[in-house]
């Protein structure tokens, strides 16, 4: 598309001294004429006006502020199995109930692991881990043995993807840990050569540098294989670069542990019924952060967003039923959301009429970015088939943007969040995503302002993802994002999957979307290369 300025987009939006909206000659009600947000949790929003000013940045903020304090009061986390995340799932139903909204917490079960990676010497501590999927299990406490690591240079390193780098190396004993960098080939390969070559036990650490516009230094785990079982019978641990260079300190010994256990866990639903029970619109967040930090952005942003959406559209009569989740377990894979899809009837999937997806919404650093549908930027990853009417929920999010005189990009189509099990199973996705770890060019910090050469996320999957590691207008802009796209589906989703409902109350005109400014030369991060998720090298 020809590129249209920042400024010529917001031309075509007029701002009334009073505060008026005009589109198409058509205006909303002023913004200052909103009632107090206890009105606002008490009037029918049915109108995308009464709505819109009712969704509030302070709002979501709020939420946010209460998910830091939980993980404050709980080891400064809110990941799956801790505490904190038993408190972020107390703190969603007691909203939902206060809003009016039919909550539950729903279980369900998963295969875990419980993990740990401890140097004995020559210094003592303990450092974040996490096992690889395919990993074995065991317990081997034992020298730790380098690989033809590289920890100095440029970190460019094939450490252990030839049979050849454990010439030489002593893997007699009865408990020894290889010491393995990342780099140059599939984690599979190094870690079925450690193995044949007598490890009992695999570290693979962080490879020290950035590549591309990613950053290679922090705690990352992987797939082995095609993330099946036993692809190698030795427990498989990840580390950080910082972690793997004390690890490869001359004399160093270490415990590697995996144990293999069944963990149960919950997610959380809020549900307002609909004319048509028949056709259910979903929305979706993942409520749970990393060990690492908080998780105020990934992803406080995106449950703080249908919270406060919830809360101002209690006394709405939808034509189609409302169901909001907040996942649990997305960090270790989207397990929650996966469980979830597997345990419902093919009668309950054919149900549901189209999945919204939220995940980072308010990154520091953001572009706006879609869910690349209909592959204007990106084609979608072998084995991802889009769901037919995905495209047109794509278009409605384009059409908030350009509504919005914000100019948008595609993020790619690679269901690698929650909307995956979504996809899978044939129901129409789209979502939004501000960025994670990969990081801004020149070309979007004149777009979108920002700082060039940094991360979208410069705190992604650590412990500086605060309440202060947020972006107001990214936020603000993608909460009403959300609610807009809330609002047009449960009235009608006839243009995704041709059920007739009706039109949204009042005379507004949704204009045609500007169209992706096709910032992105290559695949992004975050939603499309999760450190969960399987990774090359």
């Amino acid at each position: 598309m020809t590129r249209t300025s920042l400024s010529a987009r917001k031309g075509a939006i007029a701002l009334l001294s009073g505060g008026a909206l005009l589109l198409g000659g058509l205006a909303t009600m002023p913004a200052n004429a909103a009632p107090a947000q206890s009105g606002c949790e008490t009037r029918t929003n049915n109108t995308y006006s009464k709505l819109l000013e009712c969704v509030r940045l302070e709002g979501v903020r709020e939420h946010q502020a209460a998910l830091q304090a939980i993980a404050d009061a709980n080891g400064g986390n809110r990941a799956e199995g801790t505490a904190g995340y038993t408190a972020s799932v107390d703190y969603v139903l007691g909203v939902l109930a206060a809003a009016g909204w039919d909550a539950e917490k729903v279980p369900f079960e998963y295969q875990a692991t419980d993990t740990l990676l401890r140097q004995l010497t020559p210094a003592q501590a303990t450092y974040p881990t996490a096992g690889f999927t395919g990993t074995g299990e065991g317990d081997v406490t034992g020298a730790v043995i380098p690989v033809d690591v590289k920890l100095s240079g440029d970190r460019v390193n094939s450490s252990g993807c030839e049979a050849s780098d454990f010439a030489g190396l002593d893997f007699s004993g009865p408990n020894d840990i290889a010491l393995i960098q990342r780099g140059a080939c599939n984690f599979t390969f190094k870690a079925i050569n450690a193995e044949a070559a007598g490890a009992e036990a695999v570290i693979i650490f962080n490879q020290g540098d950035t590549i591309g516009a990613g950053d290679r230094t922090g705690l990352f785990i992987g797939t082995l294989g095609g993330g099946g079982d036993n692809i190698v019978g030795i427990p498989v641990l990840g580390a950080s670069f910082a972690n793997g260079q004390a690890l490869a300190a001359a004399g160093s010994t270490a415990q590697v542990k995996i144990d293999f256990l069944t963990k149960t866990s919950y997610n959380v639903f809020g549900e307002l019924a609909g004319r048509n029970d028949d056709n259910v619109v979903m929305a979706g967040a993942h409520l749970d952060s990393v060990p690492e930090g908080p998780g105020i952005n990934d992803n406080g942003s995106g449950s703080a967003a249908l919270l406060e959406i919830a809360q101002v559209t209690s006394k709405l009569r939808p034509e189609n039923t409302l169901r909001f989740a907040w996942w649990g377990a997305e960090e270790l894979g989207v397990v929650g959301s996966t469980q979830w899809a597997h345990d419902q009837s093919q009668a309950e999937l054919d149900r549901i009429a189209l999945y919204l997806n939220f995940d980072m919404i308010g990154s520091p650093n953001h572009i706006f970015m879609v869910y690349d549908a209909n592959e204007s930027s990106f084609e979608a990853p072998a084995g991802v088939t889009i769901p037919e009417g995905s495209a047109a929920i794509e278009k409605v999010f384009e059409s908030f943007y350009t509504l919005r005189g914000e100019p948008y990009d595609d993020s790619q189509f690679s269901g690698r969040s929650d909307y995956q099990a979504f996809i899978k199973s044939g129901i129409p996705s789209s979502g939004l995503f501000t960025g994670a770890e990969v990081r801004k060019t020149e070309e979007q910090e004149a777009i979108w302002g920002g700082t060039a050469g940094e991360q979208f996320d410069p705190c992604y999957h650590q412990a500086c993802d605060t309440y202060a590691n947020n972006n107001d207008h990214a936020l603000e802009v993608n909460s009403d994002a959300v609610a807009f796209a809330v609002l047009t589906f449960a009235y009608s989703t006839e243009a995704v999957n041709g059920v007739p409902g009706t039109k949204v109350p009042g005379n507004f005109t949704i204009p045609a979307p500007a169209g992706p400014e096709h910032t992105f030369a290559g695949p992004l991060g975050g939603d499309s290369v999760h450190d969960h998720e399987a990774q090359a090298s």
